[in-house]
């Protein structure tokens, strides 16, 4: 298979132009797109297809109420005035599904059984596939303000009852005002970041 690098639109539209959104546009975001971002996100790599990341979106006014009451007041009001906020969570129940997801070899499952060995797979992977979420939904002409600042134990017990999954990080999606953003940060060098050994 051939690998074509994307175009220069294609490079702002995910990276050099995209921002963090801090307010939103009274725009509506649809069922049927926040699933496409999903589709699109499912298809990046994770060890062994673990695929950890469990996704509630919080989209009604009372989910949306429920999660903002969780978050600093500086968060609050991104998540109210949002369509949708994504809570990335990751599934430390993930090695369930390795039968499915990593057929090629059975014993999958019992690579998992260590539990730091479970938790540092579901949360790293977790992480990978919320990187995949933003850039998909980036993609899909969305705009995206991803968030810490929320109290993650009162999300879990609000949106995770009675499973295993843990909260990462939240994601608001919808098409952002321009007026919400900061100046562009900066960002640090090849040489202060990176080095060839």
């Amino acid at each position: 298979m051939d690998h074509h690098a994307v175009n220069d639109e294609a490079l702002d539209t995910l990276f050099r132009r995209a921002r963090t959104q801090n307010k939103w546009l009274d725009k509506p975001v649809s069922t049927a797109m926040l699933m496409a971002v999903y589709d699109l996100m499912r298809m990046g790599p994770t060890s062994a297809n673990c695929s950890p990341a469990r996704i509630v979106f919080a989209a009604s006014a009372e989910a949306k109420e429920r999660l903002a009451a969780l978050c600093t007041p500086a968060n609050a009001p991104k998540v109210r005035s949002a369509p949708a906020t994504a809570i990335i969570g990751y599934d430390l129940d993930f090695a369930s599904h390795l039968p499915k997801l990593f057929p090629h070899s059975p014993d999958a499952k019992s690579w998992f059984t260590n539990p730091v060995v479970e938790q540092t797979t579901a949360f790293r992977n977790g992480s990978l596939q919320g990187a995949y979420f933003i850039v998909a939904a980036r993609s899909l002409g969305l705009d995206c303000g991803p968030m810490s600042g929320f109290n993650n134990q009162a999300v879990d017990k609000a949106f995770f009852a009675g499973t295993r999954v843990k909260s990462n990080f939240i994601c608001s999606v919808g098409h952002g005002d321009p007026a919400g953003v900061f100046e562009r940060s900066p960002r640090l060098s090849f040489d202060e970041a990176c080095k060839f050994a």
